[in-house]
């Protein structure tokens, strides 16, 4: 049993040291590799999402749902490109185009499902908005965190971001299994401390205040940042919890041994990033 765990855990950090020097990868090469990498994201967290609506007997449009948000990504990534500079017409003409068809695949998800003959049409129409908003705008939004941090784009900001989630996290675990006593919510999440939780709060925001003096920041900004970070990274944690255990699942896939699926991965920044990316822009407008 011993052996297990440490194969366990051998395997577990083998392929999280990969998934890291990809990560940091693609960050570092371009902002289309970057792109590219946000766009498998989107995908391979929007099918899990899918796969799991599935296992409780509702049918959502997985093509319509992934094509409507690849396209909003697209716009984002549009506009991304175009930060700081004034827009071409091939740029505009890309933005009008995947916004009229945003507009116009509302209305055709709803026609769609007219031909699916399925009992839970409702149910079916929700949950492919619901992936589309719960996956795909969170990381769209997710490319203009930097601009917001830095004034422009900057790998090393988007890591800084994504490490004050992955450190809440860390310092969370370290010290709910050291102290841990107090349940944060034993009935989604039964592992889960308010040692822990408060221990991840003061790891990400101090990290969060080192990072802005690395980047010589406002102090006060990039602190509030932590705090909102692993607030939201927390209950986004919570939330992913909550769907797995309505539909009996340990994990969301398999994207990587020992870690489970695109959403086991990236929960927390699914809920993370819109809340930082509204608190970034009213901290810009003060």
């Amino acid at each position: 049993m011993e052996n297990k765990k440490l194969k366990e855990l051998a395997v577990r950090t083998a392929s999280g040291v990969v998934m890291l020097l990809l990560f940091i990868g693609a960050l570092v090469w371009s902002k289309w590799s970057a792109g590219a990498l946000f766009a498998v994201i989107l995908i391979g967290g929007l099918l899990e999402f899918y796969r799991l609506c599935r296992k409780k007997g509702v049918q959502p449009m997985s093509s319509v749902g992934v094509a409507t948000s690849l396209a909003i990504f697209a716009l984002a990534f549009a506009v991304f490109l175009q930060w700081g500079s004034p827009a071409t017409e091939t740029t505009a003409r890309v933005v009008l185009g995947a916004l009229l068809y945003t507009m116009l695949i509302v209305p055709t998800t709803f026609v769609c499902e007219l031909w699916r003959k399925s009992a839970t049409p409702i149910a079916n129409i929700a949950t492919t908005f619901m992936g589309i908003i719960y996956v795909a705008l969170p990381m769209a939004m997710l490319l203009y965190i930097p601009q917001m941090l830095v004034g422009k784009w900057s790998a090393w900001a988007m890591l800084a971001f994504v490490s004050i989630i992955w450190i809440n996290d860390i310092c969370a675990y370290l010290v709910g299994v050291s102290i841990g006593k107090h349940r944060l919510c034993e009935r989604i999440s039964p592992k889960k401390s308010w040692e822990g939780f408060f221990g991840g709060l003061i790891g990400a925001v101090g990290f969060a205040v080192l990072f802005g003096h690395l980047f010589g920041g406002n102090l006060v900004v990039w602190g509030g940042l932590g705090l909102v970070a692993a607030l939201a990274g927390v209950a986004g944690d919570l939330i992913e919890s909550l769907i797995k255990r309505e539909v009996d699942v340990k994990d969301s896939g398999s994207m990587m041994p020992g870690h489970g699926g695109f959403l086991d991965r990236f929960d927390a920044l699914f809920l993370a990033t819109p809340f930082a990316l509204f608190y970034l822009i009213v901290m810009s407008l003060s």
